[in-house]
């Protein structure tokens, strides 16, 4: 199962939510139209291309005047004009008598003399280049095939109603698309939607705003909200996709913290797995020392991916254990150190400058550590997420977020929202418990399922 695929289905809630919203805003004010009533300026300039090379055929029976002297094909042979010609110069003393007795039509005696000189001329190049004497073999093969041809031109016509747009939507001309003219209503329901899934007021109206350019009184269906949507929140958070780096100075510290319950200890347990299996020799320290379930659920994750576990007794200082780690992975020649941290409230202040001691504690063993301070959200607690980010960032100097839990009701918008206030790259995304469930974050897919859309 790729990781789209479970992403969407960690974000049904809130994109079945967004779907719901979408349908009864269009719905208010809609009007049924045909599918092919496209509002987007890429299917207008796709389509124009396509319908202007199916014409041409028809200008091209042009040059009728050479089958002239045959009356009774004149109607037929505007699509073999080349091949008449050919045909001429062998029976010359057959078309002679068929022209001088017949008084059919006024303009035959004027294209006679025309045509005089042209019979003349054949006489001596069909000598060298010797091509008559096999086309007529070919002709009459040709000329049955080529004569229904002519009805089949007029089917293209017929045809290009429905045929590229047809092709381009993946739609069928019957079908009807509710659409809803884009006016100042519609966007006031629109950031209205937004805000609700979290994403904030500020990112939703610049949302709306981007949308609207270029689009304001042209009618809008559901999914051409959606796709206009996903294209807006893809390019807010294309800026912020980053892996976490990595350095050559050995060991790279890593600290992770984030409030109580938000996943730090599943996410250190993924990320030593996969960089374990990435060939880094990795360390983690217990520095949760207040949580016993912490160090037990490490020391598992750690037997999993062959990693070792530093671990304190319970209600040491932590910032004395990180101090230890830090030594032994010196000693031990270690690519990463991980250290995990108890959860805290961002209102607590004691805690939080429990934390402070702990990056000041590291800093006497190396002046740059720590490398990484990841923080972990989770995605369920909405914009209460923006605080956390503002209050870890001053104590702890955050580098990086990784956002977990993402089957919250509508509150995967909140992550549009931390991308367009602060900035701070995300590093990865977890959609679920198992290891593979930690990946790269993708904003182009993170906004389609949203958005609940196929990539």
């Amino acid at each position: 199962m790729s990781l789209f695929s479970k992403l969407k289905s960690r974000l049904m809630k809130s994109s079945s939510k967004i779907d719901e919203g979408l349908e009864a805003i269009v719905e208010d004010g809609g009007e049924e139209s045909g599918a092919e009533e496209a509002f987007a300026e890429d299917v207008v300039e796709a389509a124009e291309p396509e319908v202007i090379p199916e014409p041409e055929p028809a200008p091209q029976p042009e040059p009728a005047p050479i089958p002239e002297p045959e009356p009774e094909i004149v109607p037929e042979p505007q699509s073999e004009p080349e091949v008449v010609p050919e045909i001429v110069p062998e029976p010359e003393p057959e078309i002679i008598p068929e022209i001088t007795p017949q008084p059919v039509p006024e303009e035959l005696p004027a294209d006679v003399p025309q045509e005089v000189p042209v019979v003349s001329e054949p006489d001596v190049t069909p000598a060298p280049v010797e091509i008559p004497t096999e086309m007529p073999a070919e002709l009459p093969v040709e000329i049955p095939t080529e004569i229904p041809v002519e009805d089949v031109v007029a089917a293209p016509a017929e045809a290009v109603k429905p045929g590229f747009l047809g092709r381009l939507l993946g739609r069928k001309d019957q079908k009807t698309v509710t659409r809803r003219v884009l006016d100042d209503d519609m966007l006031e329901q629109l950031e209205e939607l937004l805000i609700t899934a979290d994403m904030g007021v500020e990112t939703s109206m610049r949302v709306t705003a981007a949308m609207a350019e270029g689009r304001y009184g042209k009618k809008l269906s559901v999914e051409e909200i959606k796709r206009l949507m996903a294209r807006e929140v893809a390019r807010i958070m294309e800026p912020v996709a980053k892996p976490m780096p990595l350095y050559a100075k050995t060991p790279q510290v890593v600290l992770v913290v984030g409030v109580n319950g938000s996943g730090k200890t599943t996410t250190i347990g993924k990320l030593a797995s996969q960089f374990k299996a990435a060939g880094k020799s990795v360390v983690i320290a217990a520095g949760d020392t207040f949580r016993a379930a912490a160090v037990e659920q490490l020391q598992v994750w750690g037997e999993r991916a062959g990693v070792p576990v530093l671990t304190a007794p319970e209600g040491s200082d932590p910032a004395s254990l990180a101090f230890d780690a830090m030594t032994k992975a010196q000693e031990s020649g270690a690519d990463l150190l991980m250290i995990d941290t108890a959860g805290r409230l961002q209102n607590r202040q004691d805690l939080m400058e429990e934390l402070a001691k702990i990056v000041r504690v590291i800093r006497k063993k190396d002046e740059s550590a720590p490398h990484n301070t990841l923080l972990v959200l989770d995605a369920t607690t909405g914009q209460n997420a923006l605080s956390q980010v503002e209050t870890f960032q001053k104590l702890a100097d955050v580098s990086g977020l990784v956002m977990t839990k993402l089957d919250g009701t509508a509150r995967g918008g909140v992550l549009v929202s931390l991308a367009d206030k602060f900035g701070l790259p995300i590093h990865a995304i977890g959609v679920g418990e198992q290891i593979d469930d930690l990946a790269p974050f993708d904003p182009e897919e993170f906004a389609a399922a949203l958005m609940g859309l196929e990539v």
